[in-house]
């Protein structure tokens, strides 16, 4: 039986792998070329004006784009370039959080079937409103921010346009290597466990939580992976969870608007201690915002289909 499991588990940790690779591979090959091309100096111009609406310098627009634009380890190198309050990078820390990798992950939400603006509206929309809500409240933090010891990167920067190709599509291939060495193991163990029943109950478990968060208990596994290891790596889950537990895409949705505002939450967080800001209450934000957010949004849906079950039916007679 284990033999079988570990079988079956792995077909469909290379199949997701594979699904997974072809959103992930060419965004990562994008991305990484234009960051070596005046289109990200262009964006960073365009937006840095309108900083000073979330309690921002101009300076600021730099690790912002970046980090939305590749990753929070390319935001974090530019935050440590720029001279920055303890407030401003805080503020940066929380938009940020909601607010990353946003080309990929959002692939990645598309794959599963959750809508282009649900994920925009959620992931932007709550890194604008997170801001604006800091910076309104909190009057502190105006010293200069005092960076912990960050090991930077001394590799020198591609220098022809046949190394930044090569480069971009070193990148993605570690990115696709990096992904199926936690997609594949993982599906294999979530193989094992959905065998032996140890699946159902865990769900079981979590199945409070799961009803709370206005989710099926089907869910629970999507959630804790989400938690622990990212969005684009739950999305594993959640495909397969999709085909074979009957997810419904109310539920992948609700899931979704729940981890684009709290993944890969204990990773995410711990970065930012280097930069010497409370990590704390951007832990407790995030995850009070994801709960609040997915229970609103939840109640509204499931109103919306009672009102839609009351409407009485016209144009049919006795």
């Amino acid at each position: 039986m284990l033999i079988s499991s570990c079988k079956k588990g792995l077909m469909v940790g290379l199949k997701t792998a594979w699904t997974l690779g072809k959103v992930i591979f060419p965004i990562t090959l994008l991305v990484s070329i234009l960051q070596y091309t005046p289109v990200l100096p262009w964006v960073i111009d365009l937006i840095s004006p309108i900083m000073g609406i979330f309690g921002l310098s101009g300076e600021a627009a730099i690790p912002l784009v970046l980090g939305n634009v590749l990753n929070l380890y390319a935001a974090i190198g530019a935050i440590l370039s720029i001279e920055l309050t303890v407030k401003e990078v805080f503020i940066l820390a929380i938009m940020l959080s909601f607010s990353h990798n946003l080309f990929v992950e959002t692939g990645v939400a598309l794959k599963v079937g959750v809508k282009l603006w649900v994920v925009l509206l959620v992931r932007l929309g709550l890194a604008a409103l997170g801001a604006i809500v800091v910076n309104l409240l909190w009057n502190g933090g105006g010293e200069i921010a005092r960076y912990g010891l960050v090991p930077t990167e001394t590799s020198s920067a591609p220098d022809t346009w046949g190394a930044i190709i090569f480069a971009g599509f070193e990148k993605a291939a570690l990115g696709i290597l990096q992904l199926a060495m936690i997609v594949i193991p993982l599906m294999i163990v979530m193989q094992i466990l959905k065998d032996l029943k140890w699946l159902e109950v865990f769900s079981k478990k979590m199945a409070p939580i799961t009803r709370g968060l206005g989710m099926q208990e089907n869910t629970s596994m999507t959630l804790v992976a989400g938690l622990t290891i990212g969005l684009a790596y739950g999305a594993g889950i959640m495909i397969q969870a999709v085909k074979e537990d009957g997810v419904s895409k109310k539920d992948a949705t609700l899931v979704f608007i729940f981890l684009v505002a709290c993944h890969a939450v204990v990773e995410d967080t711990l970065i930012f201690v280097p930069l010497g800001i409370p990590v704390l209450p951007l832990f407790i934000i995030r995850l009070c915002t994801a709960i609040v957010l997915t229970m609103v949004v939840a109640a509204i849906w499931k109103r919306k289909d009672w009102n839609k079950r009351k409407e009485p039916s016209y144009g049919h007679t006795n």
